[in-house]
């Protein structure tokens, strides 16, 4: 029974509005309709008709990577850079991972114990500072890649250790930290 009341309203709310309807006042709707569609369409022939400007592709000569606050001594840093100026990239990653696998040695000065080793007094395997170097070189890698130089001509140029801000441990202590910048530049021949 209530099912038959719902269908009766609904009936009758359409014989409603079929007699309040206007098809002249449709058309209006129809015609407003329309001319928003043109100005739309007129709009993007606007947008199509300036060209773009673009500037000129500028090719960099040289790719940075900063690490402000690493954890590591500013003594293995500094032997680690000196380690792997001039060589590319790829070259000093493979050289890093040697020397994890206690392989090659990073030459050292002052009074440390022999290692065999080309041309080299003293060395260390400095592997902690070494894997913390693999992931700033493959960054720098990546931004020669970005700059589109040409990754088998680039070499390390520039790479030096700093002192950075040290947290203070317990005793009056310092922590270790150093500031790392590698730079990469493309050879013109």
């Amino acid at each position: 029974m209530a099912e038959t009341i719902k269908t009766t309203v609904k009936e009758e709310n359409k014989h409603e509005h079929a007699q309040t309807h206007d098809p002249a006042h449709e058309h209006k709707h129809e015609e407003k309709k329309n001319e928003v569609k043109t100005e739309k369409t007129e709009k993007k022939e606007v947008k199509k008709e300036t060209p773009k400007v673009t500037k000129p592709v500028v090719k960099k000569d040289k790719t940075i990577v900063r690490a402000p606050s690493v954890h590591m001594s500013k003594r293995h840093g500094m032997y680690i850079c000196s380690f792997i100026k001039g060589k590319t990239i790829d070259s000093a990653i493979a050289d890093l991972e040697q020397v994890i696998m206690l392989k090659k040695v990073v030459p050292f000065k002052g009074e440390i114990p022999h290692r065999k080793g080309k041309g080299m007094m003293s060395g260390r395997y400095p592997v902690a500072a070494a894997k913390l170097f693999i992931p700033m070189l493959k960054n720098l890698k990546g931004g020669v890649i970005y700059n589109g130089m040409d990754i088998t001509k680039t070499r390390i140029s520039t790479a030096y250790a700093n002192w950075s801000s040290r947290p203070a441990r317990r005793g009056g202590q310092r922590g270790k930290r150093s500031y790392i910048t590698l730079e990469a530049r493309e050879l013109i021949k």
